[in-house]
Protein backbone atom coordinates (compact mmCIF):
# COMPACT_ATOMS: atom_id res chain seq x y z
CA UNK A 1 0.00 0.00 0.00
CA UNK A 2 1.53 3.28 -1.05
CA UNK A 3 3.06 5.33 1.76
CA UNK A 4 1.83 8.62 0.31
CA UNK A 5 -1.79 7.45 0.31
CA UNK A 6 -1.67 6.30 3.95
CA UNK A 7 -0.07 9.57 5.04
CA UNK A 8 -2.51 11.66 3.01
CA UNK A 9 -5.43 9.66 4.41
CA UNK A 10 -4.23 10.16 7.99
CA UNK A 11 -3.93 13.92 7.43
CA UNK A 12 -7.47 14.06 6.06
CA UNK A 13 -8.98 11.80 8.73
CA UNK A 14 -10.89 13.13 11.70
CA UNK A 15 -9.55 10.77 14.37
CA UNK A 16 -12.26 11.84 16.81
CA UNK A 17 -14.96 10.86 14.30
CA UNK A 18 -13.39 7.46 13.57
CA UNK A 19 -12.70 6.52 17.19
CA UNK A 20 -16.08 7.96 18.14
CA UNK A 21 -17.68 5.14 16.15
CA UNK A 22 -16.27 2.75 18.77
CA UNK A 23 -15.92 4.82 21.95
CA UNK A 24 -18.32 7.39 23.37
CA UNK A 25 -16.10 10.48 23.61
CA UNK A 26 -16.63 13.71 25.55
CA UNK A 27 -14.81 16.96 24.87
CA UNK A 28 -12.15 17.66 27.50
CA UNK A 29 -10.40 20.81 26.31
CA UNK A 30 -9.70 22.55 23.05
CA UNK A 31 -8.34 19.51 21.22
CA UNK A 32 -8.74 16.58 23.64
CA UNK A 33 -11.57 14.10 23.98
CA UNK A 34 -11.98 11.51 26.75
CA UNK A 35 -13.82 8.22 27.07
CA UNK A 36 -13.74 4.72 28.54
CA UNK A 37 -10.84 2.72 27.13
CA UNK A 38 -11.98 -0.07 24.76
CA UNK A 39 -8.82 -2.09 25.44
CA UNK A 40 -9.40 -2.74 29.15
CA UNK A 41 -12.33 -2.57 31.55
CA UNK A 42 -12.62 0.65 33.52
CA UNK A 43 -15.31 2.73 35.21
CA UNK A 44 -13.61 6.14 35.02
CA UNK A 45 -12.44 7.42 31.63
CA UNK A 46 -8.66 7.32 31.15
CA UNK A 47 -8.68 7.11 27.36
CA UNK A 48 -7.70 10.34 25.59
CA UNK A 49 -7.83 11.36 21.91
CA UNK A 50 -5.93 14.40 20.64
CA UNK A 51 -7.59 15.84 17.53
CA UNK A 52 -4.70 18.15 16.59
CA UNK A 53 -1.89 15.61 16.67
CA UNK A 54 -4.03 12.65 15.62
CA UNK A 55 -3.18 10.18 18.36
CA UNK A 56 -4.84 8.32 21.23
CA UNK A 57 -3.42 7.35 24.60
CA UNK A 58 -4.78 5.44 27.59
CA UNK A 59 -3.42 6.46 30.97
CA UNK A 60 -4.69 3.18 32.41
CA UNK A 61 -3.33 0.45 30.13
CA UNK A 62 -0.92 2.71 28.16
CA UNK A 63 -2.32 1.77 24.76
CA UNK A 64 -1.33 4.43 22.24
CA UNK A 65 -1.01 5.17 18.53
CA UNK A 66 -2.61 6.83 15.54
CA UNK A 67 -5.96 6.12 13.90
CA UNK A 68 -4.57 3.11 12.01
CA UNK A 69 -3.11 1.61 15.19
CA UNK A 70 -6.48 2.00 16.90
CA UNK A 71 -8.31 0.10 14.15
CA UNK A 72 -5.60 -2.58 14.05
CA UNK A 73 -5.84 -3.18 17.79
CA UNK A 74 -9.61 -3.04 18.11
CA UNK A 75 -10.57 -4.90 14.93
CA UNK A 76 -7.54 -7.25 15.05
CA UNK A 77 -6.59 -6.51 11.44
CA UNK A 78 -3.39 -5.77 9.54
CA UNK A 79 -2.16 -2.29 8.70
CA UNK A 80 -3.45 -2.42 5.08
CA UNK A 81 -6.86 -3.57 6.32
CA UNK A 82 -6.90 -0.73 8.85
CA UNK A 83 -6.15 1.78 6.09
CA UNK A 84 -9.03 0.39 4.04
CA UNK A 85 -11.37 0.65 7.05
CA UNK A 86 -10.43 4.27 7.74
CA UNK A 87 -10.75 5.19 4.07
CA UNK A 88 -14.22 3.69 4.00
CA UNK A 89 -15.30 5.59 7.09
CA UNK A 90 -14.02 8.86 5.64
CA UNK A 91 -15.50 8.21 2.19
CA UNK A 92 -12.09 8.46 0.52
CA UNK A 93 -11.59 6.07 -2.42
CA UNK A 94 -8.74 3.60 -2.15
CA UNK A 95 -6.08 3.18 -4.83
CA UNK A 96 -6.59 0.11 -6.98
CA UNK A 97 -6.32 -2.83 -4.62
CA UNK A 98 -3.75 -5.57 -5.10
CA UNK A 99 -4.82 -8.92 -3.66
CA UNK A 100 -2.46 -11.33 -1.96
CA UNK A 101 -3.92 -14.36 -3.73
CA UNK A 102 -6.52 -15.30 -6.33
CA UNK A 103 -8.68 -16.66 -3.48
CA UNK A 104 -8.63 -13.31 -1.67
CA UNK A 105 -9.54 -11.49 -4.87
CA UNK A 106 -12.39 -13.93 -5.51
CA UNK A 107 -13.81 -13.54 -1.98
CA UNK A 108 -13.68 -9.74 -2.21
CA UNK A 109 -15.36 -9.82 -5.60
CA UNK A 110 -18.09 -12.14 -4.38
CA UNK A 111 -18.81 -9.96 -1.35
CA UNK A 112 -19.18 -6.91 -3.61
CA UNK A 113 -21.53 -8.88 -5.88
CA UNK A 114 -23.66 -9.88 -2.88
CA UNK A 115 -23.91 -6.27 -1.70
CA UNK A 116 -24.84 -5.11 -5.20
CA UNK A 117 -27.34 -7.96 -5.52
CA UNK A 118 -29.07 -6.96 -2.27
CA UNK A 119 -29.28 -3.36 -3.44
CA UNK A 120 -30.78 -4.55 -6.73
CA UNK A 121 -33.26 -6.72 -4.77
CA UNK A 122 -34.23 -3.74 -2.62
CA UNK A 123 -34.99 -1.68 -5.72
CA UNK A 124 -36.86 -4.62 -7.28
CA UNK A 125 -39.13 -4.92 -4.23
CA UNK A 126 -39.64 -1.14 -4.03
CA UNK A 127 -40.76 -1.03 -7.66
CA UNK A 128 -43.00 -4.08 -7.19
CA UNK A 129 -44.84 -2.31 -4.36
CA UNK A 130 -46.08 0.26 -6.88
CA UNK A 131 -47.48 -2.35 -9.28
CA UNK A 132 -51.19 -3.37 -9.48
CA UNK A 133 -50.46 -6.79 -7.98
CA UNK A 134 -49.31 -5.09 -4.75
CA UNK A 135 -52.68 -3.41 -4.07
CA UNK A 136 -53.30 -5.60 -0.99
CA UNK A 137 -49.84 -4.81 0.33
CA UNK A 138 -50.44 -1.07 -0.03
CA UNK A 139 -53.84 -1.43 1.65
CA UNK A 140 -52.25 -3.25 4.56
CA UNK A 141 -49.57 -0.56 4.96
CA UNK A 142 -52.25 2.14 4.86
CA UNK A 143 -54.25 0.29 7.52
CA UNK A 144 -51.13 0.33 9.72
CA UNK A 145 -50.67 4.08 9.11
CA UNK A 146 -47.45 3.49 7.20
CA UNK A 147 -47.40 6.56 4.97
CA UNK A 148 -45.80 6.71 1.52
CA UNK A 149 -43.07 8.84 3.12
CA UNK A 150 -42.33 6.09 5.65
CA UNK A 151 -42.35 3.50 2.89
CA UNK A 152 -39.78 5.51 0.97
CA UNK A 153 -37.62 6.32 3.99
CA UNK A 154 -37.37 2.68 5.10
CA UNK A 155 -37.36 1.30 1.54
CA UNK A 156 -40.34 -0.97 2.19
CA UNK A 157 -41.20 -3.17 -0.79
CA UNK A 158 -43.26 -6.09 -2.00
CA UNK A 159 -42.17 -9.55 -3.11
CA UNK A 160 -44.49 -10.67 -5.94
CA UNK A 161 -46.27 -14.01 -5.77
CA UNK A 162 -43.98 -15.48 -8.43
CA UNK A 163 -41.36 -18.22 -8.17
CA UNK A 164 -39.20 -17.19 -11.11
CA UNK A 165 -39.57 -13.50 -12.04
CA UNK A 166 -37.05 -12.10 -9.56
CA UNK A 167 -34.52 -14.86 -10.27
CA UNK A 168 -34.75 -14.20 -14.01
CA UNK A 169 -34.41 -10.44 -13.49
CA UNK A 170 -31.32 -10.80 -11.26
CA UNK A 171 -29.73 -13.49 -13.44
CA UNK A 172 -29.32 -10.91 -16.22
CA UNK A 173 -26.88 -8.95 -14.04
CA UNK A 174 -25.36 -11.37 -11.51
CA UNK A 175 -23.63 -14.77 -11.77
CA UNK A 176 -25.35 -17.92 -10.56
CA UNK A 177 -22.93 -18.35 -7.65
CA UNK A 178 -23.92 -14.97 -6.20
CA UNK A 179 -27.62 -15.81 -6.58
CA UNK A 180 -27.18 -19.12 -4.77
CA UNK A 181 -25.16 -17.61 -1.91
CA UNK A 182 -27.36 -14.55 -1.41
CA UNK A 183 -30.14 -16.15 0.64
CA UNK A 184 -32.69 -14.54 -1.68
CA UNK A 185 -33.45 -17.84 -3.41
CA UNK A 186 -34.28 -21.36 -2.28
CA UNK A 187 -34.13 -24.79 -3.83
CA UNK A 188 -35.67 -28.14 -3.02
CA UNK A 189 -32.20 -29.66 -3.38
CA UNK A 190 -29.54 -28.79 -0.79
CA UNK A 191 -25.80 -29.42 -0.65
CA UNK A 192 -24.07 -30.75 2.46
CA UNK A 193 -23.56 -27.18 3.68
CA UNK A 194 -27.28 -26.32 3.10
CA UNK A 195 -26.70 -24.27 -0.05
CA UNK A 196 -29.27 -24.57 -2.85
CA UNK A 197 -27.94 -26.72 -5.69
CA UNK A 198 -31.04 -27.46 -7.76
CA UNK A 199 -33.32 -25.09 -9.67
CA UNK A 200 -33.74 -21.84 -7.73
CA UNK A 201 -36.94 -20.01 -6.86
CA UNK A 202 -37.65 -16.82 -4.97
CA UNK A 203 -37.52 -17.25 -1.16
CA UNK A 204 -39.85 -14.28 -0.53
CA UNK A 205 -43.24 -14.38 -2.26
CA UNK A 206 -46.46 -12.45 -1.62
CA UNK A 207 -44.83 -10.61 1.27
CA UNK A 208 -44.10 -7.04 2.33
CA UNK A 209 -40.33 -6.64 2.55
CA UNK A 210 -38.25 -4.66 5.02
CA UNK A 211 -34.53 -4.30 4.20
CA UNK A 212 -32.02 -5.03 6.97
CA UNK A 213 -28.93 -2.83 6.60
CA UNK A 214 -25.41 -3.03 7.97
CA UNK A 215 -23.83 -0.23 9.97
CA UNK A 216 -22.95 1.61 6.76
CA UNK A 217 -26.55 1.50 5.52
CA UNK A 218 -26.04 -1.18 2.83
CA UNK A 219 -28.80 -3.78 2.55
CA UNK A 220 -27.55 -7.22 3.64
CA UNK A 221 -30.79 -9.14 4.31
CA UNK A 222 -34.59 -8.86 4.49
CA UNK A 223 -37.49 -9.46 6.82
CA UNK A 224 -40.71 -10.19 4.93
CA UNK A 225 -44.28 -10.22 6.30
CA UNK A 226 -46.85 -12.56 4.79
CA UNK A 227 -50.10 -11.06 3.52
CA UNK A 228 -52.01 -14.30 4.07
CA UNK A 229 -52.32 -16.16 7.35
CA UNK A 230 -52.98 -19.72 6.19
CA UNK A 231 -50.53 -22.58 6.72
CA UNK A 232 -49.56 -22.58 3.05
CA UNK A 233 -48.15 -19.06 3.41
CA UNK A 234 -45.57 -20.10 6.00
CA UNK A 235 -44.53 -18.04 9.02
CA UNK A 236 -45.92 -14.55 9.56
CA UNK A 237 -42.41 -13.10 9.32
CA UNK A 238 -39.73 -14.75 7.20
CA UNK A 239 -36.10 -13.66 7.54
CA UNK A 240 -33.10 -14.09 5.27
CA UNK A 241 -30.89 -17.02 6.27
CA UNK A 242 -27.33 -16.56 7.50
CA UNK A 243 -25.03 -15.58 4.63
CA UNK A 244 -21.56 -14.20 4.06
CA UNK A 245 -23.09 -10.75 4.59
CA UNK A 246 -25.63 -11.42 7.32
CA UNK A 247 -25.45 -12.96 10.77
CA UNK A 248 -28.67 -12.18 12.59
CA UNK A 249 -27.06 -12.25 16.03
CA UNK A 250 -24.58 -9.58 14.95
CA UNK A 251 -26.99 -7.03 13.47
CA UNK A 252 -29.14 -4.35 15.08
CA UNK A 253 -32.00 -3.22 12.88
CA UNK A 254 -31.93 0.56 12.12
CA UNK A 255 -28.45 1.01 13.66
CA UNK A 256 -27.16 3.03 10.68
CA UNK A 257 -29.87 5.63 11.33
CA UNK A 258 -29.88 5.47 15.13
CA UNK A 259 -26.17 5.47 15.97
CA UNK A 260 -25.64 9.22 15.81
CA UNK A 261 -28.85 10.03 17.73
CA UNK A 262 -27.74 7.51 20.38
CA UNK A 263 -24.42 9.32 20.75
CA UNK A 264 -26.06 12.74 20.80
CA UNK A 265 -28.82 11.84 23.30
CA UNK A 266 -26.78 9.30 25.28
CA UNK A 267 -29.32 6.50 25.29
CA UNK A 268 -30.64 3.76 23.07
CA UNK A 269 -34.21 2.45 22.86
CA UNK A 270 -34.40 -1.30 22.24
CA UNK A 271 -37.67 -2.61 20.79
CA UNK A 272 -38.69 -6.06 19.62
CA UNK A 273 -39.84 -5.74 16.02
CA UNK A 274 -39.20 -3.84 12.83
CA UNK A 275 -42.67 -2.23 12.73
CA UNK A 276 -42.20 -0.95 16.28
CA UNK A 277 -38.81 0.44 15.30
CA UNK A 278 -40.16 2.14 12.16
CA UNK A 279 -43.07 3.71 14.03
CA UNK A 280 -40.95 5.07 16.87
CA UNK A 281 -38.27 6.45 14.56
CA UNK A 282 -40.79 8.08 12.24
CA UNK A 283 -42.51 9.68 15.24
CA UNK A 284 -39.28 11.54 15.98
CA UNK A 285 -37.70 9.32 18.65
CA UNK A 286 -34.60 8.39 16.71
CA UNK A 287 -32.19 6.50 19.03
CA UNK A 288 -34.27 3.34 18.40
CA UNK A 289 -33.03 -0.08 17.30
CA UNK A 290 -34.51 -3.56 17.15
CA UNK A 291 -33.25 -7.10 17.31
CA UNK A 292 -33.38 -8.84 13.96
CA UNK A 293 -35.37 -12.03 14.22
CA UNK A 294 -33.39 -13.33 17.19
CA UNK A 295 -32.92 -12.98 20.91
CA UNK A 296 -30.54 -10.25 22.03
CA UNK A 297 -26.94 -11.52 21.85
CA UNK A 298 -23.59 -10.70 23.46
CA UNK A 299 -22.30 -9.50 20.09
CA UNK A 300 -25.19 -7.04 19.84
CA UNK A 301 -24.49 -5.82 23.38
CA UNK A 302 -20.86 -5.08 22.47
CA UNK A 303 -22.01 -3.36 19.30
CA UNK A 304 -24.46 -1.20 21.23
CA UNK A 305 -21.84 -0.27 23.83
CA UNK A 306 -19.89 1.62 21.16
CA UNK A 307 -22.61 4.27 21.10
CA UNK A 308 -24.11 4.42 24.60
CA UNK A 309 -24.21 2.63 27.95
CA UNK A 310 -27.77 3.73 28.75
CA UNK A 311 -30.65 1.64 27.36
CA UNK A 312 -34.43 1.66 27.63
CA UNK A 313 -35.98 -1.73 26.83
CA UNK A 314 -39.54 -1.76 25.44
CA UNK A 315 -40.48 -5.27 24.40
CA UNK A 316 -44.01 -6.58 23.90
CA UNK A 317 -45.87 -7.09 27.22
CA UNK A 318 -46.85 -10.71 26.50
CA UNK A 319 -45.04 -13.66 28.08
CA UNK A 320 -42.57 -14.03 25.22
CA UNK A 321 -41.78 -10.31 25.34
CA UNK A 322 -41.29 -10.40 29.12
CA UNK A 323 -38.94 -13.38 28.83
CA UNK A 324 -37.00 -11.64 26.07
CA UNK A 325 -36.74 -8.51 28.22
CA UNK A 326 -35.35 -10.54 31.13
CA UNK A 327 -32.69 -12.15 28.93
CA UNK A 328 -31.75 -8.78 27.49
CA UNK A 329 -31.46 -7.35 31.00
CA UNK A 330 -29.06 -10.11 31.96
CA UNK A 331 -26.71 -9.38 29.07
CA UNK A 332 -26.88 -5.60 29.42
CA UNK A 333 -26.39 -5.41 33.19
CA UNK A 334 -23.40 -7.78 33.05
CA UNK A 335 -21.73 -5.27 30.73
CA UNK A 336 -22.41 -2.35 33.06
CA UNK A 337 -25.29 -0.76 31.16
CA UNK A 338 -27.76 1.50 32.96
CA UNK A 339 -31.05 -0.15 32.00
CA UNK A 340 -34.67 0.95 32.33
CA UNK A 341 -37.84 -0.90 31.30
CA UNK A 342 -41.04 0.42 29.71
CA UNK A 343 -44.31 -1.45 30.15
CA UNK A 344 -47.04 0.22 28.11
CA UNK A 345 -50.64 0.47 29.28
CA UNK A 346 -53.28 -1.70 27.69
CA UNK A 347 -50.86 -4.45 26.68
CA UNK A 348 -49.86 -2.49 23.56
CA UNK A 349 -46.62 -2.65 21.64
CA UNK A 350 -44.86 0.63 20.71
CA UNK A 351 -46.43 0.74 17.25
CA UNK A 352 -49.98 0.31 18.56
CA UNK A 353 -49.44 2.65 21.52
CA UNK A 354 -48.19 5.55 19.38
CA UNK A 355 -51.00 5.11 16.87
CA UNK A 356 -53.62 5.11 19.64
CA UNK A 357 -52.21 7.62 22.10
CA UNK A 358 -49.66 9.67 20.18
CA UNK A 359 -45.94 10.19 20.47
CA UNK A 360 -46.20 12.64 23.41
CA UNK A 361 -47.65 9.96 25.69
CA UNK A 362 -45.06 7.47 24.45
CA UNK A 363 -42.25 9.93 25.18
CA UNK A 364 -43.67 10.34 28.70
CA UNK A 365 -43.67 6.56 29.13
CA UNK A 366 -39.99 6.53 28.18
CA UNK A 367 -39.27 9.37 30.62
CA UNK A 368 -40.86 7.43 33.49
CA UNK A 369 -39.34 4.06 32.57
CA UNK A 370 -38.61 1.90 35.62
CA UNK A 371 -35.06 1.06 36.69
CA UNK A 372 -34.40 -2.57 35.86
CA UNK A 373 -34.28 -3.58 39.55
CA UNK A 374 -37.75 -2.16 40.22
CA UNK A 375 -39.11 -3.88 37.10
CA UNK A 376 -37.69 -7.26 38.10
CA UNK A 377 -38.95 -7.04 41.68
CA UNK A 378 -42.45 -6.20 40.40
CA UNK A 379 -42.22 -9.10 37.97
CA UNK A 380 -41.19 -11.48 40.76
CA UNK A 381 -44.17 -10.36 42.85
CA UNK A 382 -46.50 -10.82 39.86
CA UNK A 383 -45.18 -14.31 39.10
CA UNK A 384 -45.40 -15.42 42.75
CA UNK A 385 -48.18 -13.28 44.27
CA UNK A 386 -48.85 -15.40 47.34
CA UNK A 387 -47.26 -14.26 50.59
CA UNK A 388 -46.35 -17.83 51.58
CA UNK A 389 -42.81 -18.94 52.43
CA UNK A 390 -42.70 -21.09 49.29
CA UNK A 391 -43.68 -18.15 47.06
CA UNK A 392 -41.03 -15.95 48.67
CA UNK A 393 -38.35 -18.58 48.03
CA UNK A 394 -39.39 -18.79 44.39
CA UNK A 395 -39.34 -15.00 44.05
CA UNK A 396 -35.85 -14.84 45.58
CA UNK A 397 -34.60 -17.58 43.26
CA UNK A 398 -36.03 -15.65 40.31
CA UNK A 399 -34.17 -12.46 41.32
CA UNK A 400 -30.82 -13.84 42.46
CA UNK A 401 -29.39 -14.54 38.98
CA UNK A 402 -30.17 -10.95 37.99
CA UNK A 403 -28.67 -9.51 41.18
CA UNK A 404 -25.41 -11.41 40.94
CA UNK A 405 -24.85 -10.29 37.34
CA UNK A 406 -24.46 -6.67 38.40
CA UNK A 407 -20.76 -5.69 38.15
CA UNK A 408 -20.94 -3.30 41.15
CA UNK A 409 -21.05 -4.78 44.65
CA UNK A 410 -22.86 -1.66 45.91
CA UNK A 411 -25.53 -2.08 43.24
CA UNK A 412 -25.92 -5.76 44.16
CA UNK A 413 -26.40 -4.96 47.84
CA UNK A 414 -28.88 -2.16 47.09
CA UNK A 415 -30.87 -4.44 44.78
CA UNK A 416 -30.89 -7.22 47.38
CA UNK A 417 -31.97 -4.87 50.20
CA UNK A 418 -34.78 -3.40 48.09
CA UNK A 419 -35.97 -6.86 47.05
CA UNK A 420 -35.91 -8.10 50.65
CA UNK A 421 -37.98 -5.15 51.83
CA UNK A 422 -40.60 -5.48 49.07
CA UNK A 423 -40.85 -9.28 49.34
CA UNK A 424 -41.01 -9.26 53.14
CA UNK A 425 -37.79 -11.24 53.53
CA UNK A 426 -35.07 -10.72 56.14
CA UNK A 427 -32.28 -8.65 54.53
CA UNK A 428 -29.48 -10.71 56.13
CA UNK A 429 -31.00 -13.89 54.67
CA UNK A 430 -31.08 -12.24 51.23
CA UNK A 431 -27.39 -11.31 51.53
CA UNK A 432 -26.54 -14.88 52.56
CA UNK A 433 -28.37 -16.30 49.54
CA UNK A 434 -26.55 -13.81 47.33
CA UNK A 435 -23.17 -14.90 48.71
CA UNK A 436 -23.97 -18.57 48.10
CA UNK A 437 -25.13 -17.77 44.56
CA UNK A 438 -21.86 -15.96 43.90
CA UNK A 439 -19.91 -19.04 45.02
CA UNK A 440 -21.99 -21.27 42.75
CA UNK A 441 -21.42 -18.85 39.89
CA UNK A 442 -17.65 -19.31 40.16
CA UNK A 443 -18.18 -23.02 39.65
CA UNK A 444 -20.40 -22.42 36.62
CA UNK A 445 -17.78 -20.11 35.13
CA UNK A 446 -15.16 -22.84 35.43
CA UNK A 447 -17.51 -25.27 33.70
CA UNK A 448 -18.22 -22.81 30.88
CA UNK A 449 -14.48 -22.30 30.38
CA UNK A 450 -14.02 -26.03 30.16
CA UNK A 451 -16.79 -26.22 27.56
CA UNK A 452 -14.98 -23.75 25.30
CA UNK A 453 -12.62 -26.41 23.95
CA UNK A 454 -12.63 -26.88 20.22
CA UNK A 455 -12.89 -30.26 18.51
CA UNK A 456 -9.20 -29.90 17.62
CA UNK A 457 -8.27 -29.70 21.30
CA UNK A 458 -10.46 -32.69 22.15
CA UNK A 459 -8.80 -34.83 19.46
CA UNK A 460 -5.36 -33.85 20.72
CA UNK A 461 -6.31 -34.67 24.32
CA UNK A 462 -7.64 -38.09 23.31
CA UNK A 463 -4.43 -38.84 21.43
CA UNK A 464 -2.13 -37.69 24.25
CA UNK A 465 -3.86 -39.99 26.76
CA UNK A 466 -3.47 -43.17 24.65
CA UNK A 467 -1.27 -46.16 25.51
CA UNK A 468 2.49 -45.82 24.75
CA UNK A 469 2.36 -48.12 21.73
CA UNK A 470 -0.16 -45.94 19.90
CA UNK A 471 1.56 -43.97 17.12
CA UNK A 472 -1.02 -41.19 17.32
CA UNK A 473 0.14 -40.35 20.85
CA UNK A 474 3.82 -40.22 19.91
CA UNK A 475 3.21 -38.09 16.83
CA UNK A 476 0.94 -35.64 18.63
CA UNK A 477 3.39 -35.25 21.53
CA UNK A 478 6.43 -34.79 19.30
CA UNK A 479 4.74 -32.27 17.01
CA UNK A 480 3.32 -30.20 19.87
CA UNK A 481 6.66 -30.19 21.65
CA UNK A 482 8.31 -28.96 18.44
CA UNK A 483 5.62 -26.33 17.77
CA UNK A 484 4.44 -24.84 21.08
CA UNK A 485 3.14 -21.84 19.12
CA UNK A 486 0.32 -24.06 17.82
CA UNK A 487 -1.21 -23.99 21.30
CA UNK A 488 -1.56 -20.22 21.42
CA UNK A 489 -5.14 -19.17 22.09
CA UNK A 490 -6.36 -22.68 22.98
CA UNK A 491 -8.52 -23.07 26.07
CA UNK A 492 -6.62 -26.27 26.97
CA UNK A 493 -3.14 -24.96 26.12
CA UNK A 494 -1.59 -25.60 29.57
CA UNK A 495 -3.04 -29.10 29.74
CA UNK A 496 -1.92 -30.03 26.22
CA UNK A 497 1.58 -28.72 26.87
CA UNK A 498 1.86 -30.77 30.09
CA UNK A 499 0.63 -33.97 28.41
CA UNK A 500 2.96 -33.46 25.42
CA UNK A 501 5.94 -33.33 27.78
CA UNK A 502 5.02 -36.54 29.62
CA UNK A 503 7.31 -39.60 29.00
CA UNK A 504 6.29 -41.41 25.81
CA UNK A 505 7.43 -44.92 26.77
CA UNK A 506 5.01 -45.44 29.67
CA UNK A 507 1.29 -44.97 30.34
CA UNK A 508 0.37 -41.43 31.23
CA UNK A 509 -1.56 -40.60 34.40
CA UNK A 510 -3.34 -37.71 32.75
CA UNK A 511 -5.12 -36.45 35.87
CA UNK A 512 -1.84 -36.34 37.76
CA UNK A 513 -0.13 -34.51 34.90
CA UNK A 514 -2.92 -31.91 34.59
CA UNK A 515 -1.50 -28.68 36.06
CA UNK A 516 -4.60 -27.36 37.89
CA UNK A 517 -8.27 -27.94 38.74
CA UNK A 518 -9.43 -26.19 35.58
CA UNK A 519 -7.34 -28.54 33.43
CA UNK A 520 -8.61 -31.59 35.31
CA UNK A 521 -12.17 -30.38 34.71
CA UNK A 522 -11.47 -30.11 30.97
CA UNK A 523 -9.82 -33.51 30.82
CA UNK A 524 -12.65 -35.16 32.71
CA UNK A 525 -15.19 -33.75 30.26
CA UNK A 526 -13.28 -35.06 27.24
CA UNK A 527 -12.60 -38.51 28.69
CA UNK A 528 -16.23 -38.83 29.82
CA UNK A 529 -17.49 -38.68 26.24
CA UNK A 530 -16.70 -42.39 25.81
CA UNK A 531 -16.17 -42.21 22.08
CA UNK A 532 -14.84 -45.31 20.32
CA UNK A 533 -11.11 -44.82 19.73
CA UNK A 534 -10.18 -46.67 16.53
CA UNK A 535 -6.38 -46.36 16.24
CA UNK A 536 -6.45 -45.84 12.46
CA UNK A 537 -9.25 -43.28 12.62
CA UNK A 538 -7.56 -41.39 15.44
CA UNK A 539 -4.24 -41.45 13.59
CA UNK A 540 -5.96 -39.92 10.55
CA UNK A 541 -7.67 -37.33 12.76
CA UNK A 542 -4.35 -36.40 14.34
CA UNK A 543 -2.72 -36.04 10.92
CA UNK A 544 -5.52 -33.73 9.79
CA UNK A 545 -5.39 -31.68 13.00
CA UNK A 546 -1.62 -31.20 12.90
CA UNK A 547 -1.83 -30.25 9.24
CA UNK A 548 -4.55 -27.69 10.02
CA UNK A 549 -2.59 -26.24 12.96
CA UNK A 550 0.50 -25.73 10.83
CA UNK A 551 -1.54 -24.11 8.08
CA UNK A 552 -3.21 -21.83 10.62
CA UNK A 553 0.20 -20.86 12.01
CA UNK A 554 1.59 -20.10 8.56
CA UNK A 555 -1.48 -18.10 7.53
CA UNK A 556 -1.27 -16.10 10.75
CA UNK A 557 2.42 -15.46 10.18
CA UNK A 558 1.69 -14.40 6.60
CA UNK A 559 -0.81 -11.81 7.84
CA UNK A 560 1.72 -10.50 10.34
CA UNK A 561 4.46 -10.29 7.72
CA UNK A 562 2.25 -8.42 5.26
CA UNK A 563 1.28 -5.92 7.92
CA UNK A 564 4.93 -5.46 8.94
CA UNK A 565 5.97 -5.10 5.31
CA UNK A 566 3.31 -2.45 4.71
CA UNK A 567 4.49 -0.62 7.80
CA UNK A 568 8.13 -0.83 6.64
CA UNK A 569 7.10 0.51 3.24
CA UNK A 570 5.21 3.32 4.93
CA UNK A 571 8.35 4.23 6.89
CA UNK A 572 10.57 3.91 3.83
CA UNK A 573 12.66 1.11 5.41
CA UNK A 574 13.74 -0.75 2.25
CA UNK A 575 16.15 -3.09 4.08
CA UNK A 576 13.45 -4.34 6.43
CA UNK A 577 10.99 -4.62 3.54
CA UNK A 578 13.40 -6.85 1.59
CA UNK A 579 13.98 -9.07 4.61
CA UNK A 580 10.27 -9.39 5.20
CA UNK A 581 9.71 -10.06 1.50
CA UNK A 582 12.10 -13.00 1.63
CA UNK A 583 10.27 -14.49 4.61
CA UNK A 584 6.91 -13.90 2.92
CA UNK A 585 8.14 -15.91 -0.09
CA UNK A 586 9.37 -18.69 2.22
CA UNK A 587 6.02 -18.88 4.08
CA UNK A 588 4.17 -18.81 0.76
CA UNK A 589 6.21 -21.79 -0.47
CA UNK A 590 5.44 -23.73 2.70
CA UNK A 591 1.73 -23.02 2.36
CA UNK A 592 1.76 -24.30 -1.22
CA UNK A 593 3.36 -27.58 -0.14
CA UNK A 594 0.81 -28.26 2.61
Amino acid sequence: MADNFAQTLKQQTDIVKVIGDYVKLRKAGAQNWNGLCPFHKEKSPSFSVNATHGYFYCFGCHAKGDVFTFIQKLENVTFPEAVRTVAGKMGIPMPKREFASPEEAREAGLRKQLLDLHEAATQYFEQALQQPEAARAREYLTSRDVSPEMQKQFRIGYAPDDFNAMRDAMARHFPEEALRLSGLFSSKEQSDDSRPVGPMYARFRKRITFPIANEQGRTIAFTARALDSDEKSGPKYLNSPETALYSKGSVLFNLHRAKQPMRDQNYGLLVEGQMDCLRVFSAGIQPVIATSGTAFTEHQVRLLSRFTKRVIVNFDPDTAGANAAEKSLALLTEEGFEVRIVTLEGGLDPDGFIRQHGVAMYAEALRTAKPHADYLIERARALFPQRTADAKVKAINFLLPHIRRLPSEIARLDFAADAAQKLGVDASLMRKELQQAATQRLGSIKQSVAAEMSETEKILLRALTLAPEQKARRRAAQELAAHPEWLEGMAAADLLEALAQAPLDEPVDAMAVAPDDRSREMLARVLAEELPVDPEVLAADIANVLHALERRRLESRMRELRGMSAEAERRGDDTMRRQLGAEIMDVHRKLRTL
